[in-house]
């Protein structure tokens, strides 16, 4: 099916691309860096760097389209586990990457977030980071969000605990936790009405979570490619995009006109 177009919308997206059913909020894991470069004899931080380049080109598409957020999976709780001169690398790619990409987030108009215990990242990772957040503050487009030292199990974890600090101060009642309480003790809280993703996209063929937004994505559609993430072009994301419209998405219960899903 070819949609209608605005005069505004560039070329490169596919017509077959409905743009009044983007999902609100696209998370995605960014695999494969590492079996890119290994692929090409390239030392791991090789595909790690091409990456970086890829966000870039997917950041810009998401915002091109519509996405209100994207969140990317950047550094996980567990990836310190990692050789350390690969962990050295990453903390400096944030600097790396701000340095030469908030001139076109402020012409885009994207709003830099982070997730994640940055506490745990060195001083000089905090400072690029946070300086990147003041810095589009003002932006009122998509919501780049950064999940950096995230790990959702500690991220829950951590929000049980202040409920439970809550109740046992007699400021909440047991009986009044709810679904909601949870996600407003959680790292995405800031994302508000878009805190859980329409969308989960992990690119380089393993299909797992890996603990990624484990509450968030209870009902988030899930699409698993073999694309490597220094692969991954704008028409690749685009056609994620396409398999996400072409999914029926209906929450436990049933939607009978396919038109009146969101």
């Amino acid at each position: 099916m070819i949609f209608n177009r605005s005069k505004s919308m560039p070329d490169d997206v596919p017509a077959t691309l409905d743009l009044d059913r983007i999902p609100k909020h696209v998370a995605m894991i960014m695999d494969g860096n590492g079996r890119w470069a290994k692929k090409r004899g390239m030392p791991r931080i090789a595909g790690h760097q091409r990456g970086m380049e890829v966000v870039k080109t997917v950041a810009k598409a998401a915002a091109e389209v519509g996405v209100e957020v994207l969140t990317l999976y950047a550094f996980s709780t567990e990836n310190w586990k990692r050789p350390e001169d690969e962990v050295g690398f990453l903390m400096k790619l944030p600097g790396r990457f701000f340095d030469t990409f908030i001139p076109e987030l402020k012409a885009n108009n994207i709003r830099v977030e982070i997730i994640g215990d940055i506490t745990g990242v060195p001083t000089d990772t905090q400072r690029v980071v946070l300086d990147a957040v003041a810095q589009t503050a003002d932006n009122t487009g998509m919501v780049l969000n950064f999940a950096l030292n995230y790990g959702s199990r500690a991220e829950i974890v951590t929000g049980v605990q202040e409920i439970a600090t809550a109740v046992a101060q007699g400021e909440l009642a047991v009986d009044d936790i709810t679904e909601n309480t949870v996600s407003q003790h959680l790292m995405t809280r800031q994302l508000g009405a878009l805190a859980d993703p329409d969308l989960l996209i992990r690119t380089g063929g393993e299909e797992r979570l890996s603990n990624f937004l484990l509450w968030q994505s209870a009902y988030a559609e899930f699409v698993f490619t073999d694309v490597l993430w220094p692969d991954l072009t704008a028409d690749i994301f685009f056609d994620n995009l396409i398999t996400y419209q072409n999914r029926d998405r209906r929450f436990g219960g049933l939607v009978e006109n396919k038109s009146n899903q969101k």
